[in-house]
């Protein structure tokens, strides 16, 4: 008999692929949608399909089968303007609350959380699993509720629910629907602004995925797994987007002031048009140039995970969109 799994996001990027594998490898799967949730990519899929929302501890219950083995907590809210916050925070803590309670109502064994490299915040350098998290003090919203409801999942384990954190750096590949999928469509229609100068570690959805299904067993109970790894910048992604569009290839970087100073012209302008500017303050606080690394040794040695070339991830999500008629 095989094994279940329920999954929340089912209907994202992450939880797309993440269902994918978990079919392929035998698991009875069951997603979780919203009311309004596209489910063109999902059907495809051999998973029972369940109407709810992490926001609505009822509808999980409901939703929830009995016997569940594990649940994959993939939902979650990746807004970077701070006049969504409130909205972010609910989804985000009070969501990972409610998935929480509900797998323990349910039985459920193994808790799988995906969290997020931002959970440490503004942390610089080489990043491991001991690096302390600045996530608490941090100004942007998205890092200060990933890093809360990692921990308040994990502090359910002292009531009997077993509780893994996954959590990937910038994630490329097939079924990005709006990620770092929508660079594509900005440089071939010249629409982008500029380079942000950041580093970043990437990691391939697919091996994300699998290293999540991996902690299932293999992952240590409260322990938590870095998933990046292929260290690049942001210049080096856009360049290597720019040249399977055959679009003229950037030479740099915006220099980080400049950077900062769109993003406060963007937010002068959105408070008066109020709509969400395309480049925001937060996302000028993450992308500003700071330097970080993220070997994902403890997930390679633990998980099996691997790292896998950037210019493959990219020919892989560009491949993925040519494929669906999305560039």
């Amino acid at each position: 008999m095989g094994r279940s799994a329920f999954v929340t996001g089912g209907t994202g990027f992450v939880g797309l692929n993440l269902i994918d594998e978990l079919v392929k490898q035998g698991w009875a799967v069951t997603a979780l949608h919203r009311r309004n949730s596209d489910l063109q990519f999902l059907k495809r899929f051999q998973a029972a399909r369940v109407e709810g929302t992490i926001t609505d501890r009822q509808s999980l219950l409901n939703a929830i089968p009995e016997g569940v083995d594990t649940l994959f907590h993939v939902a979650g809210n990746t807004n970077m303007w701070r006049k969504r916050n409130a909205e972010q925070t609910r989804d985000n803590v009070e969501g990972t609350a409610n998935v929480v309670e509900a797998a323990i109502a349910k039985g459920v064994r193994r808790l799988i959380v995906t969290s997020s490299i931002s959970a440490y915040g503004g942390a610089a350098g080489e990043i491991t699993e001991d690096t302390p998290s600045k996530a608490a003090s941090s100004r942007v919203n998205y890092e200060l509720t990933k890093w809360q409801g990692q921990e308040v999942a994990r502090a359910a384990i002292s009531r009997g629910l077993e509780v893994v954190i996954m959590q990937p750096g910038a994630i490329l590949g097939p079924y990005d629907i709006g990620t770092w999928s929508r660079l594509f469509g900005l440089v071939k229609t010249g629409a982008l602004p500029g380079v942000p100068p950041a580093s970043l570690s990437f990691g391939h959805v697919t091996q994300i995925v699998r290293a999540h299904i991996a902690a299932a067993d293999k992952g240590v109970n409260g322990g938590h797994y870095l998933l990046a790894g292929t260290e690049g910048t942001f210049l080096e992604l856009v360049q290597e987007i720019a040249r399977l569009l055959g679009k003229p290839v950037p030479a740099k970087a915006m220099p980080a002031p400049l950077l900062k100073l769109v993003a406060r012209v963007n937010d002068l302008v959105s408070s008066v048009t109020g709509k969400e500017p395309s480049f925001t303050p937060e996302m000028a606080e993450g992308l500003g140039g700071r330097a970080m690394t993220a070997p994902s040794a403890r997930a390679r040695t633990e998980l099996g995970y691997e790292t896998v070339p950037l210019k493959v991830m990219v020919k892989d999500c560009y491949d993925w969109m040519v494929k669906e008629g999305r560039i």
